[in-house]
């Protein structure tokens, strides 16, 4: 009777809801309908087109005298060698002229494979647009030129390596075209420099950094290869050899061959990388100080056994250099998800089953290193040793990690393996076993438990537009004595003038992955919906123009008619101007049934049927310039109440060595919960990033947030005396100022790493 009266007070909302919002919902249609006649009209020409038959072939010769890698590009060999210049422009418009043209020339010798470009551009080095100096820097704000190299053929992978006109590096993994591990860092060298017109980049690729098979008698030397280029000022992307706009330059069916190079023999090189650590800790609780001396070694060996196979090793465990993660102010009633910051774990993360995405995680390397949950104290990671593999056909992967015992916790081991089938064009399929043992604690009174999942996923691309998406896995748990399941589907449709795609999940209330992660349990959730893409021709300051509607609609897994929540995400407004500054504007309406105790913030929300709904104000001025703004405002209903929350960002560069932010978020609740309580929460972000070269650095962190006033610092200095090799000095201070129980802690980290490679 009481499901029965729910459902009927749930159909009511909606209906009347919906009635009031057939006008406006009706409009809206009407101006999408409109928006996508205008696609088919400005848009003719401008399809995906299929990787080509024929692949281009890039000559590759031998250098005859040294190479100093210095970004000059003066030598003979570089004069001499052939050149590379017919780009294909991917933004702001597929095809047609390119503004800034972009000469690229290859060698290689013995020991290295070399990569020179002369990016041009008619400003000269004023036109340069870089924000900062770091390592790993973002696609989006600084100009790149790149090179993603496939020196096995594998067609679904892709070694990447990037800089900016100043020199910084970024490498990356890519999987497939579309997943990324931003994680894996290797040995090469670039430099640059910077000109009346434009600037030049000079890449060093060890041969012993990249996998590659023994060439065969009489057979000639084939890697795929594809170049980038991103003029920031006009947004201009353009690729080598021609890729359509709505995929990655990564996807690597589309790549020209590298011919000609004569490679040794491939060797299985040796990496050994070890630490030496001094930290001290003071904690004070009241009004004493107490402290903790520490001395650490430890360190890491990579092993490449052969092309294919590569061994990790990692022992004593530290991660003193890693980001500090971001406060958060949780409204909602699902987890957060915090990524990944720890090198070792971030390396190959994207070959486990579910890494690309955030709300099913049957292995989520976060849960390694805590003594309980996410938010828990760090525990010791003693040891651990992972193992991947790849081919054209298959890939293979193992991790094992013994986490060693706290006072709150006991000795864990963490185990995960991994197989990955590669079949027809841009498809797989995979199983992955992970499994957790917690020992047995006299000391904490605890039994021994056991935790394992089984999953099964795979990726299916029937054409290059469609990309369909599945995963089911099980769970099974000693200490409770119960097994769930979760699974999810995903199929999307990307083009260069739309975007519409299906997702659902489902997470079982007894699915419970002892090394991996949930937004929720007893869920199911469908997230259908798209947008037009608009690059209207006749309006030059309009770049792009993205209008469209998601839905999310979610309900219990156990029992599908007990309705959770739903929302209808509508952005009639979502576009960037031609100088990539960018305005939304967005209406939510929202259904929700509180029918669990749910107090975010302390505010308790009484179990009830609740409909409101939400706009969105956002604006973001170019985001490369010198200084520039980005900034948002919510308001409407927020259950039985009002919540306005507006933030702002500002980030201030006046030039590539120095660069300071501030961002603040501020939210006013009124009237919201069982007491119609009122609520206001700020939360400060200031920091700083300040650099002598792209080598050495220091960074400066600093969040209060006044719900739980706790303020935190965060600063770094870090110096790569030589390639991949760091000293590092941390400082860390986070003080809580509750009147009752203050509290403080204090950690000061000394740190160097080395690296050589043999």
């Amino acid at each position: 009777m009481l499901e029965s009266q729910s459902r009927r007070n749930i159909y009511l909302i909606l209906k009347n809801t919906l009635a009031m919002k057939r006008n406006a919902f009706s409009t809206f249609l009407i101006m999408m309908c409109s928006s996508f006649l205008s696609a088919q009209v400005d848009q003719a020409g401008d399809e995906n087109f299929p990787p080509p038959s024929t692949t281009e072939l890039v000559h590759v010769q031998k250098a005859k005298g040294r190479i100093s890698v210095d970004g000059k590009l003066n030598e003979t060999d570089w004069v001499k060698a052939a050149v590379i210049s017919d780009f294909f422009r991917r933004e702001p418009r597929q095809g047609g002229d390119i503004k800034y043209k972009t000469y690229v020339r290859f060698l290689y010798d013995e020991k290295f494979l070399y990569v020179g470009a002369f990016c041009h551009d008619s400003m000269g080095a004023k036109g340069i647009r870089v924000q900062d100096l770091r390592r790993d820097f973002s696609w989006g704000v600084n100009d790149i030129f790149g090179v993603a190299l496939d020196p096995q053929n594998l067609k679904q992978y892709a070694q990447a390596f990037q800089t900016t006109p100043y020199g910084n590096q970024r490498d990356f993994q890519n999987f497939n075209g579309s997943n990324f591990d931003d994680g894996w860092n290797t040995l090469w060298t670039v430099r640059t420099q910077r000109t009346d017109s434009g600037f030049m980049a000079e890449f060093a690729i060890p041969f012993k950094t990249l996998r590659y098979d023994s060439p065969k008698d009489g057979q000639a030397v084939e890697w795929g290869v594809t170049l980038v280029r991103y003029a920031r000022r006009d947004i201009e992307v353009s690729s080598f050899p021609a890729i359509p706009q709505s995929f990655t330059p990564y996807r690597m069916t589309y790549a020209a061959k590298l011919v000609g190079i004569e490679v040794p023999p491939p060797s299985a090189n040796v990496r050994v990388e070890p630490y030496a650590l001094y930290q001290n800790d003071r904690i004070r609780e009241g009004g004493e100080w107490n402290a903790n001396n520490n001395a650490k070694f430890g360190g890491e060996v990579k092993w490449a056994i052969n092309p294919r196979s590569v061994l990790d090793l990692t022992f004593n465990t530290d991660f003193a250099q890693a980001d500090v993660d971001r406060a958060v102010n949780n409204l909602e009633r699902f987890n957060i998800f915090f990524p990944e910051r720890r090198q070792f774990f971030l390396e190959n993360s994207g070959i486990w089953a579910g890494g690309s995405q955030t709300a099913i995680r049957p292995f989520f390397s976060r849960r390694i290193g805590l003594q309980g949950n996410f938010n828990a104290a760090p525990a010791p990671i003693q040891a651990g040793v992972r193992y991947t593999q790849r081919t054209e056909k298959q890939a293979v992967a193992a991790l094992f990690v013994r986490q060693g015992a706290t006072e709150n916790s006991p000795v864990s081991n963490f185990g995960v393996a991994r197989y990955l089938r590669n079949y027809g064009r841009e498809n797989n399929v995979g199983v992955m076993v992970t499994h957790r043992l917690d020992e047995q604690s006299s000391e904490l009174g605890l039994d021994e438990n056991n935790n394992t999942t089984f999953t099964i996923d795979g990726q299916i691309r029937p054409s290059s537009e469609w990309d369909i998406q599945y995963m089911l896995t099980t769970s099974m748990d000693e200490e409770t004595g119960e097994t769930g399941f979760a699974g999810r589907f995903f199929a999307g449709n990307r083009s260069n003038k739309f975007y519409y795609g299906w997702g659902s999940e489902y997470i079982g209330a007894k699915y419970n992955p002892g090394m991996g992660f949930v937004r929720q349990n007893d869920l199911l959730s469908h997230n259908p919906g798209g947008y037009f893409i608009v690059r209207p021709k006749k309006i030059n300051w309009i770049r792009r123009w993205d209008p469209g509607v998601f839905a999310s609609y979610n309900h219990d897994a156990s029992n599908p008619a007990n309705f959770q929540q739903a929302n209808l995400y509508i952005f009639p407004l979502f576009m960037w101007f031609k100088d990539n500054s960018f305005v939304e504007f967005s209406i939510t309406p929202t259904w929700q049934n509180i029918n669990f105790e749910f107090a975010p913030l302390g505010l308790s929300i009484a179990q009830d049927n609740y409909y409101y709904t939400r706009y969105r104000l956002r604006y973001n001025t170019d985001q490369s310039k010198k200084w520039s703004l980005s900034s948002s405002y919510n308001f409407g209903g927020f259950y039985n109440g009002t919540r306005n929350s507006f933030f702002a960002s500002g980030r201030l560069a006046p030039f590539p060595n120095a660069a300071l932010t501030a961002s603040y978020e501020y939210n006013d609740i009124r009237s919201v919960g069982i007491n119609n309580e009122d609520l206001m929460t700020n939360l400060f972000t200031l920091g700083g990033r300040f650099a002598v070269n792209p080598r050495l650095q220091l960074s400066v962190f600093y969040q209060y947030n006044s719900f739980n006033r706790q303020g935190r610092w965060n600063l770094r200095t870090s110096w790569e005396y030589q390639p991949l090799s760091f000293i590092y000095v941390v400082f860390n201070d986070s003080q809580v100022d509750d009147l009752l129980n203050p509290s403080r802690e204090q950690q000061f980290v000394s740190k160097i790493t080395f690296v050589r490679q043999f």
